[in-house]
């Protein structure tokens, strides 16, 4: 069964303030990214995907602000398709009520955080009560992890090790490093192939067909295929261009002696049981 775990729900221009989109315009040679979400227009490229993990984003450092309400009404109107997802900013007050409001009262299944984007390092012992609280739930949590536009954002916050010392201290939680981490890839093979309940999604990432392939070969050459799941980051981009882009990479091959991705482990990643892996029900 194809599931995407990484897609976002927002209101464009309406949830980012003017910085955002300033920094995302320059990340894009000064184009204007129309990051607007349409179900229509997800659905009509993922013909073959089940199940959708959403989430919107909190990171008031970087100017990104979604009501979890807000995202969890969008889940409500197509329950056969999506599963929701909180988003937490633990700077700001009142983030701990908010957790308890996405999953007691809005029953959103995971935890998105933006550690980066809202500059707080995620094995900060202040916010243990984020992993305290997914224990005690079985909530997985997906963390964006790797590069940025925003320039205010750490990179200092976004790398793997970090993910690696929750996990010591919280080995029950399932753990989704995005973007297989990049361009910290090789930190991030070596976290999820460390811990039992560490994983990462391929978000994202076929756009730079080179560097995905480097970041594959890692994966096969380290043996953890399984700890990786399909994700898509729309809408950034969507399933049928992940797809193929995936799918392709070994063509830009031809004419060299450089090793081939096992597509058959590839296509295994694809058809995972990624929801029963992470531990969500009635999705």
């Amino acid at each position: 069964m194809l599931v995407d775990v990484h897609s976002h729900y927002w209101e464009y221009p309406k949830h980012f303030n003017d910085d955002f989109k300033k920094q995302a315009a320059r990340a894009r040679g000064d184009v204007e990214v129309d990051l607007t979400v349409r179900w229509e227009d997800y659905q009509a490229t993922a013909e073959h995907c089940e199940k959708t993990i959403v989430f919107g984003g909190k990171a008031r450092l970087s100017g990104l602000w979604v009501p979890d309400r807000e995202v969890a009404a969008y889940v409500a109107a197509r329950p056969d398709r999506l599963i929701g997802f909180m988003s937490l900013d633990p700077t700001q007050p009142g983030w701990q009520d908010e957790m308890v409001e996405g999953h007691q009262d809005l029953k959103l299944k995971g935890i998105k955080l933006l550690s980066m984007y809202a500059g707080f390092s995620p094995n900060d012992r202040r916010f243990d009560y984020i992993w305290e609280y997914a224990t005690r739930h079985g909530l997985p949590v997906l963390l964006h992890t790797g590069t940025t536009f925003v320039a205010q954002a750490p990179l200092a916050y976004t790398i793997p090790r970090l993910l690696d010392d929750v996990a010591a201290r919280f080995p029950d939680v399932k753990i989704i490093m995005a973007h297989l981490s990049h361009p910290y890839e090789g930190e991030c093979v070596a976290t999820i192939r460390k811990h039992p309940n560490v994983y990462a999604d391929c978000s994202a990432l076929h756009y730079r067909p080179f560097q995905l392939y480097h970041s594959l070969m890692l994966v096969q050459e380290y043996g953890v295929w399984d700890k990786v799941l399909f994700g898509t980051d729309y809408p950034f981009t969507t399933v049928k261009a992940t797809l193929e882009g995936m799918r392709g990479l070994n063509g830009m091959l031809e004419g060299t002696m450089l090793p081939r991705l096992n597509m058959d482990k590839m296509e295994r990643m694809f058809e995972r049981d990624t929801l029963n892996l992470l531990g969500i029900s009635g999705g």
